[in-house]
């Protein structure tokens, strides 16, 4: 098939019975064929001709042939948008495999609020424990409150800074916030309703470490003396085996051995939904023994008002956060010096944060003091009747 050229040529056009003569630009077609342009049989319309000729070479030669079929207007959009990319080294192509994977989120993507209520659902299915899944929701609806109807391929980073700023927490608290919106737009990347995850260009709250508080021994042992019978193996386990109080809550009877000496934290109870067993130190056992007949939960049901009633008659002024926790852990390792074992019976994966946080934090001494307080009449211990 013969090539269409770029070329004038005379046209004879018949209108009704006469014919009409013109100038005619031959323009070849990207993938075959060809268009025409007609002026007037005349000297200026020779040279208009002409000169349309000689543009359309020009761009031929820079362009290809594609460039012979856009309009005027579509050229002048073309070398605009060329000489604005120019600064950045990329080209129109470039740009717009950039831009299509946007356009298609947003056509894909759902509004906040639908988004929440997916990540849940799934989350859910995928086995999260309810402690997860309430950190989740509770997190992720305040997000949703803001944002409810935007759609999440809308949301930028810039968005995510300003609403976790304005939250107003303790810095712990605001990157708290962010893993979350993490963990939700990994799931909305993942399904194509977004192509960045806004929440990980997000600031994160720079947080200044402070000294771990702990209980000292008088204070364990005023604590322990004015609680009441029920609610000493919650007290006593939380200090002297550092079960988390959410573990603690879900612990039963049942995960005691008394006979092993060890306590079961079951993958379902866990916060890190690993199984773990715990060593029922000898002071322990002494305070726990006479419940080794009892079934269901350790934790009195209003074990809340029995801890405040204990805390007002042991006159203790302040309550540390995760007191019983941080400070079976930092008298642990004062006594035993054995972080690996330490960490293993907190539910940590390695021994990393307990050098961080509770190394020489407790002297030997009192380390030997803690681990001594029992229930029966001695020095340093507490007398008390379960």
């Amino acid at each position: 098939m013969r090539k269409t050229e770029l070329r004038i040529t005379k046209a004879k056009v018949r209108r009704g019975k006469s014919i009409q003569r013109y100038w005619c630009v031959i323009v070849p077609k990207l993938g075959g064929g060809r268009t025409r342009r007609f002026y007037d049989y005349t000297d200026d319309g020779l040279k208009e001709a002409e000169t349309f000729l000689g543009v359309s070479k020009t761009q031929q030669i820079n362009y290809g042939t594609a460039a012979l079929t856009l309009s005027p207007a579509e050229r002048a959009e073309y070398m605009e948008c060329r000489e604005k990319l120019k600064p950045y080294g990329v080209t129109l192509r470039d740009a717009v495999a950039f831009y299509l994977p946007h356009l298609k989120a947003r056509n894909r993507s759902c509004t906040v609020k639908e988004l929440v209520k997916e990540v849940l659902a799934v989350k859910k299915a995928d086995g999260s424990s309810e402690r997860y899944l309430g950190d989740l929701r509770s997190r992720l609806t305040q997000f949703a409150t803001t944002f409810e109807k935007r759609a999440v391929a809308s949301i930028t980073g810039p968005d995510v800074d300003k609403w976790l700023r304005a939250l107003k927490v303790a810095p712990i608290t605001r990157n708290n916030f962010r893993r979350v919106l993490i963990v939700a737009f990994n799931y909305a990347k993942a399904q194509g309703y977004c192509v960045d995850n806004p929440a990980e260009s997000s600031a994160q709250a720079k947080e200044i470490g402070g000294d771990v508080e702990i209980f000292t021994v008088p204070e364990i042992v005023a604590l322990l003396e004015n609680a009441s019978a029920e609610l000493v193996p919650f007290i006593a386990i939380g200090a002297f085996a550092g079960i988390r109080r959410a573990e603690l809550e879900r612990l039963t009877w049942g995960e005691v051995d008394f006979q092993s000496g060890l306590i079961q934290v079951t993958a379902a109870k866990a916060k890190s939904a690993r199984r773990r067993f715990v060593k029922i130190e000898p002071n322990l056992a002494e305070w726990i023994r006479s419940y080794a007949a009892r079934t269901g939960p350790v934790a009195p049901d209003n074990y809340r008002e029995l801890m405040d009633t204990a805390r007002q008659a042991a006159k203790l002024a302040k309550w540390p956060q995760n007191g019983l926790r941080h400070s079976f852990a930092s008298y642990h390792l004062g006594k035993f010096q054995d972080a690996a074992a330490l960490a293993l019976q907190m539910g940590h994966t390695n021994s990393n944060l307990v050098f961080q946080h509770y190394r020489q934090i407790v002297k030997p001494t009192e380390a030997e003091k803690f681990w001594n307080i029992c229930p029966a009449v001695a020095e340093n211990v507490v007398a008390m009747t379960a």
